[in-house]
């Protein structure tokens, strides 16, 4: 058991270090979207010289922004710019968009230029530093694009024509709502973001350009299948998963923010049937009508969904929503009536949850505040008479922390409190934070970033009682 939970925290580990090279960038993959659907030959506002951009954003901006992201969760900004830089070589080296030699190109340039800073950091003379600092990364950085250039970007070229080519199958066969077979479960195991923005992003990115959108977008991002499920609850279910479920469908539809849904599969584990019924009937609506978006929906919102949308394509991809949401709500209306509702507590379906995916749901605390559970926290004492910043951290950045960043933010509003919180991935932790606010599996991962910062271990981001607690330190 313990070997089966270890390998499912690497594998979700290497799942949010591959979604976190893109998930940075999605606001550029948006801007190349809308550009794209603007003003090519067949957008809504055809502008020739606008147009131009389309091309070069895809090939040369996209690929490097990954690169350098790449790069930089390995070492900083040196680490970033020489990924930059060695990414060069495997856009030039092929004739599609290099995505995925991006996504080895930057961490492996940060990986190298950090050896070799510890390498030779000890022997530079007094006054060479910054002759040093600039000519390693310089000349690292061009022996990279070389060897990327006739070496590497072959290769990976060569792998991205494979895995195009099975997509491309999948597709022809009519054999693509299958996917969802896999990709429904992997939800729920927390591996959504890994998927849709580490895998299906950069490929769909590559079909959008040749055919001016892409269904891989919508594979996991479709939010109908998670609506059915709360719809069902919402109507049929009892106690906790009942009076919640309605203000999930606000968080998860409107907002979003899938994971609020995982909990409520976990009450009744035969609901994953459910999900994947509906995320293979959507799916298989969508090829259907022949739909897809131009570009990312992150977070997989309605509105996301259909500003992303692909001219002409509204009402068939508003349709694959629709049914994937109607098939989810009548398998599990079926399961909730038919079944006993013995296991109705969310805080028994939150633990199995936890135990899965290896780390707490920020999502999940806030279905436990509603099953009447405790809330538990550990914090250590403050050391510092002065604080100034203080950074909410996760593995993205982006999803449980900028929640837990926002309502402590209204705490400290509400005490009259002036101190910057923000929400940061955990290798982007500033030097100069006071204090650190993460999961308390992630606590030691953030210890080492910045040690010399105060770290505050929570188990989940929600915390009221937790954040009360540190208002009252804080005003005294």
């Amino acid at each position: 058991m313990a070997e089966v939970q270890g390998m499912r925290a690497k594998v979700q580990r290497f799942g949010s270090y591959l979604s976190g090279m893109i998930m940075p960038n999605i606001g550029a993959f948006i801007a190349w979207g809308i550009i794209t659907a603007l003003f090519i030959p067949d957008g809504w506002l055809p502008n020739e010289k606008l147009a131009t951009m389309v091309g070069p954003i895809l090939t040369y901006l996209l690929p490097i922004l990954i690169g350098f992201t790449g790069g930089r969760m390995i070492y900083d900004l040196r680490g970033g710019v020489v990924g930059a830089t060695a990414t060069m070589g495997v856009i030039v080296a092929a004739d599609i968009p290099m995505f995925l030699g991006a996504m080895v190109m930057g961490p492996l340039a940060g990986y190298l230029m950090k050896i070799t800073d510890n390498a030779f950091k000890d022997r530079i003379k007094q006054g060479f530093e910054m002759l040093y600092n600039n000519f390693s990364a310089g000349i690292l950085g061009a022996v990279l694009a070389i060897a990327a250039t006739y070496a590497i970007g072959p290769v990976v070229e060569g792998l991205n024509v494979v895995l195009a080519s099975g997509v491309e199958a999948l597709i022809t066969a009519g054999l693509l709502p299958l996917a969802n077979i896999i990709i429904e479960p992997a939800k729920i195991l927390f591996l959504n973001n890994a998927i849709n923005h580490g895998i299906l992003s950069p490929i769909g990115a590559e079909q959008a350009a040749e055919a001016g959108k892409s269904i891989l977008f919508l594979l996991e991002a479709n939010p109908g299948p998670g609506l059915g499920i709360l719809l069902a609850f919402t109507l049929f279910g009892k106690g906790a998963t009942k009076s919640s479920a309605p203000g999930a469908i606000i968080i998860q539809f409107l907002g979003g923010i899938h994971e609020i849904y995982f909990p409520y599969v976990l009450v009744k584990p035969v609901m994953i049937l459910a999900v994947i019924a509906g995320g293979v009937s959507g799916v298989f609506t969508l090829q259907l009508f022949n739909v897809g978006l131009v570009a990312p929906a992150s977070p997989g919102s309605i509105f996301a969904v259909l500003a992303m949308t692909a001219q002409g394509d509204h009402l068939g991809v508003i349709a694959g929503i629709v049914v994937a949401a109607v098939i989810s709500f009548a398998i599990a209306s079926f399961v909730l009536k038919t079944s006993k509702q013995e296991s109705e507590e969310l805080a028994e379906a939150t633990s199995k949850m936890e135990q899965m995916k290896g780390k707490k749901s920020s999502v999940s605390d806030v279905l436990k505040d509603h099953a009447g559970a405790e809330l538990a926290a550990t914090a250590t004492e403050l050391r510092k008479e002065t604080i100034e910043k203080i950074i909410f951290a996760c593995d993205a950045g982006m999803g449980s922390s900028a929640m837990g960043a926002s309502l402590l933010r209204n705490k400290f509003k509400k005490a009259n409190i002036d101190i910057s919180i923000t929400n940061k991935a955990i290798n982007e932790i500033p030097e100069d934070t006071d204090i650190v606010i993460t999961h308390k599996d992630l606590t030691d991962r953030a210890r080492a970033k910045n040690p010399t910062a105060e770290h505050i271990s929570v188990e989940n981001f929600l915390n009221s009682q937790k954040y009360d607690e540190l208002v009252e330190r804080l005003k005294s």
